[in-house]
């Protein structure tokens, strides 16, 4: 059976995919909640790191959780109350109540994405894991593309929608998750979850250099593109023209570009040397991102190629991310669960940083959003130098 075609693929793909649907499909109501909630558009642009920060804290426990009282249970908690959380931001009425639903639907929104990257090194192994990987991927970067485009559809008839989409989707996800997975954790297997011992195991994770080059590089990988899905609002209305209902410029190309990338991690699987994919991705990405860089420093705003990079970049970020997400799970294969909410925390670290700090600096210009890009696949360059993954 094609694993596009596999429930169980498919079904992880839908878990690791509330994420971001959580956070693109209300982009393009920005506008209009800050005209409904009286609120500024910094105001509805905190609601992202609302949303985040929760999030990202959130990802240290899910994963140790799993560990201790098994994946599915946990996958279960989460996304129930991502789901009366979701609801919660569609009845709201003023900007502070918003804020305080989205850090519920943060607080719960990353057992999912946990679960499922624990799950696929629990269930595959060796070049199947990476094609697995890849596919989850490959499926996971619809979201992105369809989600703004959901959102804007959803406008047309009131920004509420947006929210009871997402509690409907949150409902088939954890419905999906029950019938179709298995439990990996097995009762000989699990760990206790108390404090203590999950701090014992996060201080393993921290002195295991190897895992943390592998875990920065990837987040920094990541961030440098969702620098431009945060700033999406003032990139495609103010600085290129687009309307709401025309976020799929941005996000179509972006995601076809990780589809691309994907795909190639997949086919190149127990073909080529995982090290060669690598070695090729990050000069790809380096030298698209400094193109980007002298292109937005030297010409006038162009969406063909403002977004056009974008695009090409993600093609070289979707070919290297599984073989790192894999190299991390594999130094701790007792742990997976922890090792997978590590992982998932600094992503989203970087990306709550991102939001609440750096977009709001670099939005003022496509120049200015070409030199976060530059900026962090640069540190991401240099972090991954110097794991044992680059020099096999």
């Amino acid at each position: 059976m094609s694993l596009f075609l596999n429930p169980r693929v498919i079904t992880l793909a839908a878990l690791t995919s509330v994420a971001p649907f959580a956070i693109d499909t209300y982009l393009p109501a920005f506008h209009i909640l800050s005209e409904d909630l009286l609120a500024s558009p910094e105001a509805i642009q905190q609601s992202l790191t609302f949303y985040l920060l929760p999030y990202t804290i959130m990802l240290l426990f899910h994963g140790p959780i799993s560990d201790g009282i098994g994946r599915i249970k946990t996958m279960k908690w989460g996304l129930l109350l991502f789901f009366f959380a979701s609801l919660g931001c569609a009845l709201s009425t003023t900007v502070e109540s918003l804020w305080f639903f989205r850090a519920l639907q943060g607080i719960g929104g990353g057992a999912g994405s946990v679960v499922a990257r624990a799950m696929v090194r629990d269930l595959y192994e060796g070049a199947e894991a990476q094609k697995v990987m890849a596919t989850v991927q490959m499926l996971f970067g619809i979201a992105p593309a369809i989600a703004p485009m959901i959102g804007g559809l959803l406008l047309g008839f009131h920004w509420q929608g947006i929210f009871i989409f997402l509690a409907l989707y949150a409902a088939l996800a954890m419905f999906m998750g029950s019938k179709i997975l298995p439990e990996t954790m097995k009762k000989n297997m699990l760990v206790p979850i108390s404090l203590s011992s999950i701090i014992k195991r996060y201080k393993l994770l921290l002195t295991n250099k190897e895992y943390v080059l592998l875990i920065l590089s990837l987040s920094a990988n990541f961030s440098a593109f969702f620098i431009y899905v945060l700033a999406s609002p003032i990139f495609l209305i103010d600085h290129l023209g687009f309307t709401t209902q025309q976020f799929g410029y941005l996000f179509i190309p972006t995601v076809t570009g990780m589809l691309i990338g994907s795909f190639i991690a997949k086919k190149t699987a127990g073909i080529v040397r995982s090290s060669s994919v690598l070695k090729c991705g990050y000069y790809f990405m380096f030298f698209i991102s400094l193109s980007n860089l002298l292109f937005c420093s030297l010409m006038p705003d162009n969406a063909f190629f403002n977004i056009g990079f974008i695009a090409f970049y993600n093609i070289g970020m979707a070919s290297v991310m599984p073989i790192i997400a894999l190299a991390a799970l594999d130094c701790f294969p007792k742990i997976r669960g922890t090792a997978a909410s590590g992982q998932a925390f600094t992503q989203m670290l970087f990306a709550s940083i991102v939001a609440g700090f750096i977009v709001p600096i670099l939005w003022f210009s496509t120049f200015g959003l070409s030199l976060g890009l530059f900026f962090l696949i640069s540190f991401g360059f240099t972090t991954i130098t110097k794991t044992n993954l680059w020099r096999l």
